[in-house]
């Protein structure tokens, strides 16, 4: 077993024009002082890091893992969550997706694909160019408009649908693979990899690529009303990514599930900061601890009630209260007797 990774941060909710979020240093020597000892980068803007000079120079990429390295910190991971995105959208969602992208390809949808796809592929020699070994990502969605089947949903729909899914994400996922790199999918509402059927099914049509990962966050899952913590024992494997964000259900005899089209902080399932949430982040913790996953506990900040500073400062206690530093010999060492074969078989009556 391995001790986990933390406490880190996500950036990308912290991200402004005023110090000490303007810039990667000021930020990075922010998070170092409330306690935190890694980052998580956003991409999809170059305020933190040019993903493209990062992957297509190792001397730039040595220079940023230098600073944040100097404030006393470790990148955890990239982050091209809004790029992902733009790997799949469906027509319905085109204008709403557009401002994801840079106002070159807006509104010229097959060049932002394009674009999405290629920054993907910057994001996975970035990473490889800065030591990671992990990036956190959406898978995009083309079939999310039909998740609730009325009208009927079309026979073939859904097959055609992950079929050509994974027709885009494969060579983004075999370049991953060259770089030494894993996709983390952060398994999502809006995405079609949004709980563990959906991941099965994308997974079957990328013929189980190894690179192929998640990235576990059971915030979305409360939401979902689906097992969190059974989903850790079908996925361990798998998960190479963690987000420490909290949420809550409290259903009502007026809303449940899908909200009602409330506001977050009027809906049944909302987010919430570490600690503040439902979500039974002991066991997380040991069940991740127990499956010997090797990366970082990160905290991501969204809540519809408490600010984001005072997340972020509470966030870091919380995680270090949850991290277990894994034992190195059975508590029952103290009993233990001398054994070898001959006196196994007396134990057993075969002498």
């Amino acid at each position: 077993m391995q001790t986990i990774k933390g406490p880190g941060i996500f950036l990308a909710q912290f991200m402004g024009d005023e110090a000490p979020f303007n810039t990667l240093e000021n930020i990075c020597n922010w998070a170092k002082n409330l306690g935190y000892t890694g980052v998580q980068v956003p991409t999809w803007t170059d305020r933190f890091i040019d993903l493209q000079k990062a992957a297509e120079s190792k001397t730039y990429a040595d220079e940023i893992k230098g600073l944040v390295n100097s404030c006393g910190l470790e990148i955890t991971e990239l982050s091209t969550h809004l790029q992902g995105q733009l790997v799949a959208v469906n027509p319905a969602y085109n204008t709403m997706f557009d401002g994801f992208a840079p106002k070159s390809v807006q509104g010229n949808y097959s060049e932002r694909t394009k674009w999405a796809v290629q920054q993907l592929k910057y994001g996975a020699k970035a990473s490889q160019n800065l030591g990671l070994n992990a990036h956190a990502t959406f898978s995009g969605s083309l079939l999310w408009h039909t998740f609730h089947p009325w009208p009927q949903r079309p026979a073939g729909l859904v097959e055609d649908g992950f079929t050509e899914l994974a027709k885009r994400w494969l060579p983004i996922l075999n370049y991953f693979d060259e770089c030494g790199v894993d996709i983390c999918y952060e398994i999502h509402p809006g995405e079609d990899l949004f709980d563990g059927i959906t991941y099965e099914m994308f997974l079957e049509k990328v013929n189980n690529h190894e690179r192929a990962c998640l990235l576990y966050d059971p915030s979305h899952f409360v939401l979902q009303q689906l097992d969190y913590k059974q989903y850790i024992d079908f996925y361990h494997e798998r998960i190479k990514a963690f987000h420490v964000k909290d949420a809550e259900f409290n259903a009502t005899g007026k809303q449940g599930t899908f909200g009602g089209y409330q506001s977050w902080i009027n809906r049944a399932g909302r987010y919430r900061s570490p600690g503040d949430g439902q979500i039974d982040f002991k066991t997380i913790f040991s069940k991740l601890t127990q499956y010997d996953y090797k990366g970082w506990a990160v905290m991501e900040w969204e809540c519809c009630l408490k600010h984001p500073e005072d997340g972020a400062k509470e966030g870091v206690d919380f995680i270090k209260k949850h991290i277990i530093r894994v034992t190195e010999k059975a508590f029952d060492d103290f009993a233990e007797t001398n054994s070898d074969s001959e006196f196994n078989k007396k134990i057993l009556g075969l002498d």
